[in-house]
Parts: C-alpha cells; structure tokens; sequence
C-alpha cells in the first residue's frame, strides 16, 4: 500500500498516516512494528522518552524494505533543551535507531518554565543544516511558542504534532497552522482511554459508511488537513488504520464530528503553557 503525501514547506513530503510506536519496546515491540510495516505503514513516530529507538530500528533493518521508503520521526526530550545537550541528543537518537539521518525531528515539549526551547529549536535548525536530519519540527506549541522560535532563527517548523481527537478538535491551532503553512499532526488521535467512539454520531456515521468508528475518525483527521497518528500492537487493526482512503466524508460529516469537541476535552492536564516532560 503506497500512502498518498503532503508536501511540507520545506518542499519534503510526508505521509498522509502515521504509525505511533509507543509503548512498543524489547522484541515483542520489534514484532508488532514489523507487522505494522508489513501492513504498510511507513511514517515511524518514536521519540527519546519512548526508549524504544531501538526497537523501531531493529525493525526497519529486519523489515527488507529499504530506508528510503521510511519516514522516520523522533522527539527531543524536556532535559535536553540546552543547546549542546540538544545537539547530542539528536545524534543518540539517529545512532539508537541505526540510521544516518532522521526524515523528521521535534520538540516533544515546550516546557516553557525553563524556557530553552529556543536553544533546542536552534540545535535543530543546525543539525537539518548539517544533514542529520531533513526536516524539524516541534509538538505541542501554542501560537506564542511557534512565533518566539521562529522570531529568534527566521525558521518557522514544518510540523507541530499536538494533542488532537474528536474531543479536542484544536479548530483555532489547525486554522493558525493551515495559515502559517505548517502541517498537523494529532498525537492520540481517537482520544485514547475516551468513549469518543461509542458517541452515537460516530456509531451512525461509522455504520453509514461501511467502516468502523475508527476509521471514520481517522478519515475525519486526513479530511481536515491532518495527519493522525494511531497506535496499535494489533496486526488487524494495524491494517483497518490503514484502509481509510476508499470512502469520503461529507462536510455535514466533518461537522457533525467536529461538535463533539468539549472545553475539557484533553485527556490529561497537558496544557503546553505548563505541562512540564523531563
């Protein structure tokens, strides 16, 4: 199965899909992977904290399928904001996961007390210059956050992965991006640990269009410009999260999903202007 893309604004493309790998670790983490590059996924989201770099490596090398057609993505931890620390923690990343260059590197938080995260995206901005990776990004910035980093470098991120499901559908932060020409991701994109999908419009929607909730949602994700991020260590459901290309939703449909966002719709108190990731 061939992914169709998004081109990014830094004229690299990505795919419209991703796979989450956390928390697939040790051997029974390289299996799962491995189906779920059997199945077809290529775009790999680890991160340092996932300490599962490793892991999402193996499988690569084991899969026989060959680098190129991989899009690989990794996460600088809170600790490693300052900028030596920054820069040595993307070069552990690429040499955890046996590869020469990473397709994608992030932020994974702001972690704005501190307020490093300038430092950080600055070790970023250089190690995209020195080839270790072709495209940086950052994960849960606000507007304040993406504007502070790209007014110290002049670089603006080609990706910001946040927090993004039918609950919390970020409708003002997806407006921004769109405007800013920077791609969305939606880590937890089916609300993990919600009841999102026994919601009776995703149950009716669901049985309308032949598909399960699931689907459904991750369709609703592609429809609005974004790129969902599910995980499973499930090999059927790992191939369902794929198959979300041959239906199409109304934008009565889209609507319909996007009411169900409430004021607290996050799944934990993650709020990017205090949560705080070591």
């Amino acid at each position: 199965m061939t992914l169709p893309t998004l081109t990014l604004n830094d004229g690299h493309s990505i795919p419209t899909l991703g796979f989450g790998t956390y928390p697939l670790r040790g051997e029974p983490g390289v299996v799962a992977i491995r189906t779920a590059i059997d199945a077809g996924n290529r775009l790999l989201d680890t991160a340092f904290n996932y300490d599962n770099e490793g892991a999402v490596g193996r499988a690569i090398a084991a899969s026989g399928v060959p680098r190129e057609e991989f899009y690989v993505t990794s996460k600088l931890p809170g600790r490693y904001h300052p900028y030596e620390a920054a820069t040595n923690a993307i070069r552990e990343s690429t040499w955890r996961l046996g590869l020469e260059y990473l397709d994608l590197y992030l932020i994974h938080w702001p972690n704005p007390i501190e307020g490093k995260y300038v430092e950080a995206w600055q070790a970023l901005v250089d190690a995209r210059e020195a080839g270790i990776v072709r495209s940086i990004g950052v994960s849960n910035f606000t507007l304040e956050h993406l504007s502070a980093i790209e007014a110290a470098t002049g670089v603006r991120p080609a990706v910001n992965q946040i927090e993004l499901h039918p609950y919390f559908p970020q409708e003002e932060q997806l407006a921004a991006h769109k405007e800013l020409g920077i791609v969305t991701e939606a880590w937890s994109p089916i609300g993990k640990g919600s009841a999102v999908r026994e919601e009776p419009v995703i149950q009716e929607l669901a049985a309308r269009h032949g598909v399960s909730p699931t689907q459904l949602i991750l369709r609703w994700h592609v429809q609005r410009g974004v790129i969902p991020i599910p995980k499973s260590a499930n090999a059927q459901r790992q191939a369902e999260n794929l198959d979300v290309f041959g239906f199409e939703l109304s934008d009565d449909d889209v609507a319909a999903i996007t009411a169900l966002g409430r004021p607290d719709g996050r799944l934990f108190d993650g709020d990017p202007n205090h949560h705080q990731e070591m």
